[in-house]
């Protein structure tokens, strides 16, 4: 198995043709998000844009729209919140939009490759599901696309946290037979000689803005490290639990 590992949609544009499979990391919280709502049972449509084409798209797809943190009311829990999400009534269908991490899932899906969506919660089991897959294998690699964020110029914001989820799945990808790249190897080690990732998470830019925008528990929910074993895969056009 050959494993490569890129930043955000340009190296997912760049990558993703040659992949067998591309797994999206965007802990906080994108991917996060997706498997506890995949948990849930709910089927979860990626939208690129958090705009008045999300609510369309919605509702062509007969879905609930999750909105914005500060607009969640009583009657419209959903929100890119893991933590909203996991107290809210889980719908069937649900829309999830994010500039990051649906922009990679997309635009991955569209170059013909087998999605997936990774965090902290579920890397391991992720991980195990592409190996007994062989994913990677007979020529074509995977690919491991940590998120990342924009800053306002619309440029890329690396995140440590989807560094961090990014080694954690390649880590436990590691073996004698699998041939990573330099950039890969160097993600899986930070995860590796990270002594206390859960601390790190808290820590980061990321995490700290989560808890001065009052979300705290968003990144307590994503940091539950290896506490999911579902696997939320993309098919048409939906993340649903891996067969």
């Amino acid at each position: 198995m050959t494993v490569s590992f890129g930043w955000g949609p340009v190296e997912a544009r760049a990558l993703a043709p040659a992949a067998a499979c591309v797994v999206v990391v965007d802990v906080l919280s994108f991917t996060t998000s997706v498997g506890v709502a995949v948990e849930g049972g709910a089927a979860v449509y990626p939208y690129r844009w958090r705009d008045a084409t999300a609510a369309a798209y919605a509702r062509e797809k007969d879905a609930v729209l999750a909105v914005g943190r500060r607009e969640a009311t009583g009657a419209h829990p959903w929100t890119l919140s893991p933590a909203a999400l996991r107290a809210a009534p889980m719908p069937s269908r649900l829309v999830l939009p994010s500039p990051n991490g649906s922009t990679i899932a997309a635009e991955a899906a569209a170059s013909g490759a087998v999605v997936v969506a990774a965090s902290l919660r579920n890397h391991s089991a992720v991980a195990r599901w592409l190996a007994d897959r062989g994913h990677g294998t007979a020529g074509r690699p995977l690919a491991v696309i940590a998120s990342g964020e924009r800053w306002p110029d619309g440029s890329l914001r690396p995140a440590l946290e989807d560094l961090l989820g990014a080694g954690a799945v390649l880590s436990a990808l590691a073996g004698p037979h699998t041939r990573m790249t330099p950039e890969a190897t160097a993600a899986a080690t930070l995860w590796d000689a990270t002594e206390d990732p859960v601390a790190a998470l808290h820590g980061c830019d990321s995490g700290r803005e989560l808890y001065e925008y009052g979300f705290p528990q968003d990144v307590a929910v994503a940091a539950e490290t290896d506490s999911s074993t579902t696997v939320p895969v993309l098919v048409d056009g939906t993340f649903q639990e891996a067969p």
